[in-house]
């Protein structure tokens, strides 16, 4: 097949939004009532560290379980209808450098896909809903309609990224040398390496020096975005001060 296409790839949180998409999935799961308010917290805790700190130090190993393990037993239509709520947000926090990008590779006449660990039934909508070719995510397994808590493919996360797009390109005659990756995690370098073009977005420290020592172009979003990620650590810290408040609530009332 003739590789006359080219793309551009995006990494989903810190990069196309301001945040993490994982934090807004399971706030609405924990609302809807399909995750209990005590599995939150890891969440919350993970948010924190994220906004403040960067990509997670997660293992891949660790990304996977925490993922499979917040769908395993759920209804694939109700983390679908999620979307009502989850969708307007992430819309939210897309940051207004990233609108001008994808709309200067549509001009140019390219592909644009979101690559994320995120669950595909939330990235595909929202590829969708910014006018973007498609989305790239992390599929687990269905039977009878419920999550089986496995995995539905390969883990797209890292090395399982590259995988992703490396497949999509030979399908759809993408030519990768000519195409474009953006990231702001050292996660993410093997996506960025198999691309001609690779730009590091808000990048941790790791992948700074990486870029530096590559020569990768290196992009702060800034202005509006650092206003999104306040308020987004803004109701973060709410969410950890009403379960604080939860919590020591169930411990009184249990010595009483």
């Amino acid at each position: 097949m003739t590789t006359t296409r080219t793309a551009a790839f995006f990494d989903l949180d810190r990069t196309l939004i301001a945040g993490s998409s994982a934090f807004v999935f399971a706030r609405a799961a924990r609302d809807a009532g399909h995750i209990r308010l005590q599995d939150f917290v890891p969440d919350v805790v993970r948010a924190l560290r994220f906004q403040f700190f960067g990509s997670s130090d997660e293992s891949s190993t660790g990304v996977r379980d925490r993922i499979l393990a917040g769908v395993g037993g759920m209804q694939q239509s109700d983390l679908v209808g999620l979307n009502e709520i989850v969708l307007p947000e992430l819309l939210g926090l897309i940051r207004p450098e990233a609108r001008a990008l994808l709309e200067q590779h549509h001009r140019a006449g390219r592909e644009t896909w979101i690559v994320s660990a995120s669950p595909i039934e939330l990235v595909e909508p929202l590829a969708t809903a910014l006018g973007m070719t498609g989305g790239i995510g992390t599929r687990a397994e269905v039977d009878n309609g419920i999550y089986t808590g496995r995995l539905d493919g390969p883990f797209c996360y890292g090395e399982g990224k590259a995988e992703a797009i490396s497949r999509l390109a030979q399908e759809r005659g993408i030519n990768l040398a000519e195409s474009w990756s953006y990231s702001d995690s050292m996660s993410d370098v093997p996506m960025m390496e198999i691309v001609g073009h690779a730009v590091a977005v808000n990048p941790d420290t790791e992948l700074a020096g990486l870029s530096r020592a590559r020569g990768w172009p290196v992009v702060i979003f800034a202005q509006r975005s650092k206003m999104l990620i306040r308020r987004s650590t803004t109701a973060t810290l709410v969410s950890v001060g009403l379960l604080c408040a939860y919590t020591l609530g169930l411990r009184q009332g249990r010595k009483r």
